[in-house]
């Protein structure tokens, strides 16, 4: 089957699965076509599940049901009762993300999931790594092993595609085959998030960037603050690298900002749920949510694990782009790590306020390493609030000039 048949086959199959999503389906290379269709194919153990469930287009490839961001952010897994701990992070622009590393300077940068523990070590890309994580994730994808996912994929409908991007069937014979193909799994999935469709650079404030357009006064006020008294862009970095790169609205570091818990959280209720003859979350209701420190402490690298005290409660910085991105005005989404903000708006004033005496705010999750540089008495106007947020509302991809 030539080129031209194989991407009309794939993108009618494509079209029947995510209208909404299959427009780009023309300018998507051959491994980005196949990673678009293994990110949209339900492979999960039981039932449908595919990535797109918990990374939906329409909101920025983060959660895409309002009525969970709503409550506890957290998304079930294929197996209905179990959730996992933190929301879904956005795999948009993921894959720029550089392998995780320790910076003197700046800590920990890099990796992937909020907590870091998708490091990129092991296919030199931390959103390769991701991908892989969920399919064999019990309180995700749930499937037993590397050779049950595979033989879903192998039983799909674009083998010709698989055989084209990797010059072979796809073979599951051999413990070397199985990893090798699993790979290549993780890597076709990381070529979609990179692509064109994905990580479009495509927001009124690209479009700014290159003389196209015109920010409004408030949404240039709050371009100004956002550099300056609002201290955003000491980790959301906005201006273009070096050599013209499109700005990604992240450092990759970690930080801790002294958030509180969110009470809806479902997994404070997995002592009672169980998976592999254990409770998913054997502390239920005490359990603390260390972030990056919980993977520090466990890890195979000694001078890692020496640093995780210094981690504790330290997340990783997201992207901005498309942190407004919604499918209608009324869209509820939710923000940071355990969602337990529902606005921008929230998040801002949180920002602004968290340490000004009878603020009223909730006690941090950990106390330990807060951030208190970038965060906590900013004495940003109730105007100069609104103009952030504004600003922020230009950062969503598929703006028409």
């Amino acid at each position: 089957m030539d080129e031209r048949r194989i991407r009309a086959a794939i993108a009618a199959a494509v079209l029947v699965l995510v209208p909404v999503a299959s427009a780009g389906a023309d300018n998507l290379t051959s491994v980005e076509l196949l990673g678009k269709f293994l990110f949209y194919q339900g492979l999960s153990t039981p039932g449908s599940m595919s990535c797109a469930e918990c990374h939906g287009p329409a909101v920025g490839f983060t959660g895409p049901d309002a009525e969970i961001n709503r409550h506890g952010a957290v998304y079930r897994g294929a197996v209905p009762e179990r959730f996992g701990n933190r929301k879904p992070s956005s795999t948009a622009y993921a894959t720029f993300s550089p392998v995780l590393h320790y910076d003197e300077k700046k800590g920990f940068v890099g990796g992937n999931f909020w907590d870091g523990r998708a490091t990129g070590r092991h296919l030199g890309n931390p959103a390769a790594d991701q991908a892989q994580g969920p399919f064999l994730n019990p309180v995700e994808q749930n499937n037993a092993d590397k050779k049950t996912v595979l033989e879903k994929v192998k039983a799909s409908s674009y083998g010709p595609l698989w055989q084209k991007v990797w010059g072979e069937s796809l073979s599951i014979d051999t413990q070397q085959t199985l990893d090798l193909n699993y790979d290549r799994v993780g890597r076709a999935i990381a070529a979609y998030e990179g692509s064109s469709e994905m990580s479009p650079f495509s927001s009124k404030y690209d479009y700014y960037l290159q003389g196209l357009v015109q920010l409004s006064p408030q949404e240039q006020q709050g371009l100004v603050l956002f550099h300056g008294k609002g201290r955003c862009a000491s980790c959301h970095t906005s201006k273009p690298g070096p050599k013209g790169e499109p700005p990604l609205f992240t450092d990759f570091t970690y930080a801790n900002l002294g958030l509180p818990k969110n009470p809806e959280n479902p997994y404070y209720r997995m002592d009672r749920v169980s998976a592999g003859g254990k409770p998913i979350n054997p502390e239920g209701a005490d359990w603390v949510d260390l972030g990056l420190a919980d993977f520090l402490r466990t890890c195979d690298d000694p001078a890692w694990r020496d640093k995780a005290q210094e981690s504790r409660g330290k997340h990783k910085v997201p992207t901005l782009r498309n942190v407004d991105k919604r499918p209608s005005p009324d869209f509820r989404k939710a923000y940071l790590h355990n969602g337990v903000f529902k606005s921008l708006e929230e998040v801002i004033h949180f920002y602004n306020t968290r340490d000004v005496p009878g603020a009223g705010w909730p006690a941090p999750e950990v106390p330990q390493n807060v951030d208190t540089a970038e965060a906590g008495n900013l004495k940003l106007t109730p105007q100069e609030e609104a103009a952030i947020v504004t600003f922020l509302k230009t950062l969503s991809d598929n703006y028409t000039p």
